[in-house]
Order: C-alpha cells, then sequence, then structure tokens
C-alpha cells in the first residue's frame, strides 16, 4: 500500500486505496476526485524541487514512474489545455466544499495511569468514553493471569503470579504490552498499536485469524484511541472497529503516526525524566526506572 498525498489549491490531500500496480488512469482519477481537476488537465509534479512527470499511459502502472511511498505530488491545472465542461449532475449532488471522505484521528483520553485501558474500552464499545471502565478491565486482566498461573508465570510477567494480580490492580500502575495481549485474547479481536516515535505498528493477535482490528497510538509513555470520523454535515457515529483485512487504515494510521513523529508529539522513553513518587529519586529513561523498582519495590513513577 502507498502512502501518497496530493497537494492542489484546494488543500493537501491524503490519498487511498492506491498500491505500485495501480494504474496511472487510477491516480488521475483520485486526484480528480479529490482536487476537483479533471484528469486531462492535471499538471503532476514530485520531488524536490518538483518536477513534472510525463503520464501519458493510463494503463502504465505507477511502479514505472517515480513515485514512491511517503511522498506528495503537487497537482495544477494546465491552463493551456481546454477543461471540459463540468457535468451539471455532479454540481448538484455534491457542494464544492462538501469532503465525503471520512478521515482517521486521534481520540484524546486523559493521561491519568489508566489511558490504555480507557482507550481499548473506547474502540471496543465503538466510541463510548467511559472513565469509569479502567477498574473493571484492571480486575478482569488479574482474572484472566490468575486462572492460568502457568501461561502467566514468572518469567512471563516479570514479578511472580500473585504480585502481578495484586500490581495490576492498582489505579497508579500502567498497562502495556502484556496486557494489549490479554485483552486482544479476551475480544478475540486484533489490537493495533502505533508507535509516533518509530512509525510502526505492533499487531496484537496478528497470527490468530482474528476478523475484528482496533487501533491505538502510542506516544512512549501515552496512548489514546484512533477513529475514523465522517466531516459535517454528516450525522455518521466515528467508526472504531475495522476489519481484519483492512490494510488501507493501517496505512491511515501510520500517515497519522508520521505526522506526530514530525512533530516530535512523542516522548523517548530511554531519555525521558521521571521521579520516584516514593523516595523522590530522580531517574531517566524505562530502563533506570525498571533498575529502581528492582533494587527497592518501588513502583510509582511520575514524569518530571
Amino acid at each position: 500500500m502507498l502512502r501518497l498525498r496530493c497537494k492542489a489549491k484546494n488543500g493537501t490531500h491524503l490519498m487511498q486505496g492506491l498500491t505500485h500496480q495501480s494504474c496511472v488512469q487510477e491516480l488521475k482519477d483520485k486526484i480528480e476526485e479529490l482536487t476537483g481537476i479533471p484528469c486531462d488537465v492535471q499538471k503532476i509534479m514530485v520531488g524536490y524541487p518538483p518536477s513534472s512527470l510525463d503520464l501519458p499511459n493510463g494503463e502504465a502502472h505507477i511502479k514505472d514512474y517515480p513515485i514512491k511511498s511517503g511522498d506528495t505530488l503537487i497537482v495544477e491545472e494546465e491552463k493551456n489545455k481546454p477543461k471540459p465542461k463540468p457535468q451539471t449532475q455532479t454540481m448538484v449532488t455534491k457542494g464544492p466544499s462538501f469532503d465525503p471522505h471520512p478521515v482517521v484521528e486521534r481520540r484524546v483520553v486523559p493521561a491519568d495511569n489508566s489511558c490504555l485501558f480507557t482507550s481499548v474500552n473506547y474502540v471496543m464499545e465503538g466510541g463510548v468514553y467511559d472513565p469509569a471502565c479502567a477498574s473493571e478491565m484492571r480486575g478482569l486482566i488479574a482474572q484472566i493471569v490468575a486462572s492460568d498461573p502457568t501461561a502467566y508465570s514468572e518469567a512471563v510477567l516479570g514479578k511472580s503470579n500473585e504480585d502481578y494480580c495484586a500490581w495490576i490492580r492498582r489505579d497508579d500502575t500502567w498497562g502495556g504490552a502484556i496486557e494489549v495481549s490479554i485483552l486482544s485474547k479476551f475480544y478475540q479481536c486484533e489490537i493495533c498499536v502505533v508507535d509516533t516515535q518509530t512509525v510502526r505498528v505492533d499487531r496484537f493477535g496478528e497470527d490468530a485469524g482474528y476478523t475484528k482490528r482496533v487501533l491505538l497510538i502510542y506516544d512512549g509513555i501515552h496512548y489514546d484511541p484512533l477513529q475514523k470520523v465522517f466531516p459535517p454535515p454528516s450525522d455518521v457515529p466515528p467508526q472504531t472497529v475495522f476489519s481484519g483485512t483492512d490494510d488501507i487504515i493501517l496505512a491511515e494510521a501510520l500517515e497519522l503516526a508520521d505526522e506526530a513523529r514530525r512533530k516530535r508529539q512523542f516522548t523517548d522513553v530511554n531519555r525521558f525524566a521521571l521521579r520516584c513518587m516514593v523516595c523522590q529519586t530522580g531517574l531517566v529513561g524505562q530502563k533506570e526506572a525498571r533498575e529502581h523498582a528492582k533494587d527497592t519495590g518501588h513502583t510509582n513513577f511520575g514524569e518530571v
């Protein structure tokens, strides 16, 4: 799947559904759909400095041209070519300012040590925010872990099964990969975590054959749910559960993560400053925090 944008007078648009095997005509049709510039008068440029692409053959494949994932295509209307007259029906059914395409966005939840649980509940419940769900989800995870001490041993959990169950029930502890994996199995749903620092997707339950998929975005210390929303005046509710075969939503989520990375909207967990809230010791990064917890038994940390 190609991650492409096109930039024209009416703004910058995310181009969905194109691959290296897509033909040039599909590319032109997509540009016309997003920008309103008819295929016959499109001037398409790429690179820096931008150079014009010669795309006369609509049956050729995108892979035959210097277009790669991550590119932004600059599109202008060639004034020296006659512009086809717009169809009256099209002008009536689609207003010039209405964009019917849904967009993927982050739904921010509170940074209260329970953001993972709040985010998973939000996407699984179809966009319902319930700040009181965290305690119930922590209890659910503890029950699952306690019921299978062989699968959830000290080697897996980093502490004894009993200690872990007591630890995860506390409202000042953070969830992570272990908890996401458990919730993926419980909900029978692939949970994709998009990392804004590395711009990668960690897919929990990827090989389990689940038919459903949900997405979270992670900045190093905080989780938020991702959803697809339709712009006004549409009253369609946000979509939070997707098909397990919908790879377009993964590409769109990565695009969102890449934008956050460029804006440095992430926390480097190896360098961020922490303080032990028990003994007030200053620490740097998760490695020092883990060592301090191992030496002292203190597990309550706050970001400085």
